[in-house]
């Protein structure tokens, strides 16, 4: 939603190939700071890690985690990371690459389609608009699941739409089924691109019902799914799922090992039908992504709603099919993920694409609109304006830094100062009447800013590498035991790991520790937390070393003497298991190399 002033040379070519030229962009935009941090909390230490461990075990089939079970997820996402890491060296760059990918394919098939339904340049302002909608760019910038998954959902639409608004094109709707498939063994919602049909068969039976009145213009025209096609295209979809789930579940069916069957069962059954129906974790209520999430999440589109929804009315009263399927598409996304209790802001990640679809022909009156490029201007300058005040404080010492979290090595006053400062120059050299053009550049400073300045502050405690280096200096990297483990701490680790079962009860986990303590008293250590010393009252706290690096939970080491009287070896011995032992070498920490 920007407009732009280029020499017109320039500005023609950009134009005239807008899918070449912004996927350009947003691999330098995009890419920008990859290889620059590690993972952070909290799903981006859980599947670099998997990853990790796939190579070092060729265990590729069924995902582990610091050698259990991982049956959360499917494998796809952790196989690209691997991958993505024996190709470059470096898990560090590896572990953005899938979200990159996602995200430059969402950006490349939602530019070409608008370029095919209304022409190159609104094509332009629709991928211009998309690479700065906040969960898009967040999300291309976060080793998540979600990016990855909505490059597969767009694919979907994708091949659907060409068929239905450019066709005949079977083979792209073919396409589409297998990409829906490969984002179900993605992410189990791979399927999404399934509720244009309703739609889409709606406005088929519309134009057989309704000939005289049907407007002859071939943009309102809908090209038919044929049973025939339909049913091939649930078959290649079926097709690509089954690549994965059938060698997985006659591995796990045929092995004899319970543990694998109980893996077969959960990712199968328990992480799709039933996580959906009757989710167990992040409830919240039905209007949680109408007023918690969209109106932040798909800005600044969202800004445009007032003059864009009487556009719409009209477009749709006119039976304008290429508004009907992406927004009644929209509408069914939001309402399914609306409908489970279950509900987290990145599931609005795949609509982003249809969302700026659906705004495309709106574009360039609505870059004119004068109310609404000072609504931009101002939300530019309200966010810049407080995050500079914040900073001016903290440079002051007015406001402690530590009331902004535990993320940062040093206080942060610099960068949130620096923001302040660079916004105060947009608004004084971009008048309100070019909002916009205000907005977008606001957007970009603060994206380039957080992935160089930003990561370079707060990656030290944010993946834990400041915590774990204090830990192998205090311990001469001697044997750690982690109690309740987190996978940054894992991933991090300079020294051998045991840890004792991730679902394994705090009290049990504690006492094999301590057990395990006890069999080499002079050469291993334990690392624990705050909240896990609280429930054990026969630790002698005068013998623990309290960790001085920074992050979100106070920090313990521990050896053998210090849980003397915890846990007598009598009672610990049959709660004792071997632990599953993991070993990232200091190589790997300081080169980004692989131990295998």
């Amino acid at each position: 939603m920007m407009n732009t002033r280029l020499a017109p040379g320039l500005q023609r070519r950009l134009i005239g190939a807008p899918v070449l030229s912004l996927l350009t962009i947003a691999l330098v935009f995009l890419g920008l700071g990859i290889g620059w941090r590690w993972p952070w909390p909290a799903d981006e230490p859980r599947f670099a890690l998997i990853a990790h461990e796939m190579i070092t075990t060729h265990q590729w089939l069924i995902p582990h985690r610091a050698g259990e079970l991982y049956p959360d997820k499917p494998p796809i996402f952790m196989w690209l990371i691997a991958l993505g890491t024996l190709v470059t060296g470096s898990l560090k760059v590896a572990f953005l690459l899938p979200s990159l990918l996602g995200a430059l394919a969402t950006l490349g098939l939602t530019t070409d389609l608008t370029r095919r339904l209304y022409g190159p340049r609104i094509a332009w302002l629709a991928g211009l608009t998309l690479m700065l909608t906040a969960q898009f760019t967040l999300q291309a910038r976060t080793a998540q699941i979600d990016m990855l998954v909505t490059g597969f959902i767009t694919l979907g639409l994708y091949g659907a739409l060409r068929h239905a608004l450019l066709g005949p094109a079977p083979r792209w709707w073919y396409l589409g089924c297998v990409s829906m498939g490969l984002g179900v063994i993605t992410k189990g919602v791979g399927f999404l691109p399934l509720l244009l049909l309703p739609a889409w068969f709606g406005m088929v039976w519309y134009q057989c019902h309704h000939t005289k009145r049907h407007h002859a213009d071939s943009d309102h025209r809908v090209v038919p799914l044929t049973l025939r096609q339909l049913l091939i295209g649930l078959g290649l979809l079926v097709a690509a799922i089954a690549c994965w789930v059938i060698p997985m579940a006659l591995y796990t069916s045929f092995s004899g090992d319970q543990a694998l069957m109980a893996y077969r069962d959960n990712i199968l059954f328990r992480q799709t039908g039933q996580r959906y129906a009757d989710s167990w974790h992040h409830l919240k209520p039905f209007y949680y992504y109408l007023l918690e999430v969209l109106p932040w999440a798909w800005l600044p589109g969202v800004l445009a709603l007032p003059w864009v929804v009487p556009h719409w009315w009209r477009r749709l009263r006119l039976g304008d099919a290429r508004l009907w399927l992406p927004l009644s598409w929209l509408v069914l996304m939001v309402l399914f993920f609306s409908l489970s209790p279950g509900k987290r802001g990145v599931y609005m990640t795949p609509g982003t694409a249809m969302f700026v679809l659906a705004l495309a022909p709106a574009l360039p009156n609505l870059i004119r609109r004068l109310w609404l490029n000072r609504l931009a201007w101002g939300l530019a300058t309200l966010l810049g304006g407080v995050i500079g005040i914040v900073g001016l404080l903290l440079a002051v010492g007015l406001l402690d830094s530590a009331t902004l979290g535990e993320d940062f090595t040093l206080n942060p006053w610099g960068w949130w100062l620096s923001i302040g400062v660079l916004t105060a120059l947009i608004a004084w050299r971009v008048p309100p009447r070019r909002g916009l053009v205000s907005l977008g550049l606001w957007l970009a400073m603060f994206w380039i800013l957080w992935a160089s300045w930003g990561y370079g502050v707060m990656d030290a405690h944010r993946s834990r590498s400041a915590l774990m280096a204090e830990v192998a200096l205090a311990t001469g990297h001697q044997p750690l035991a982690l109690t309740d483990f987190d996978e940054e701490n894992v991933l991090q680790a300079q020294q051998p790991i045991v840890q004792f079962g991730d679902g394994t009860p705090i009290d049990d986990q504690f006492a094999r520790m301590t057990a395990w303590l006890k069999e080499a008293p002079d050469i291993r250590w334990a690392l624990v937390q705050d909240d896990e010393l609280k429930g054990q009252p026969c630790v002698d706290r005068n013998t623990l070393i309290s960790l001085d690096a920074r992050s979100d939970k106070g920090w313990w080491l521990l050896r053998a003497d210090s849980v003397a009287q915890c846990h007598g070896d009598e009672h610990a011995a049959p709660l004792y298991q071997a632990p599953t032992t993991w070993h990232r070498s200091s190589t790997l920490h300081h080169r980004d190399g692989l131990t295998p």
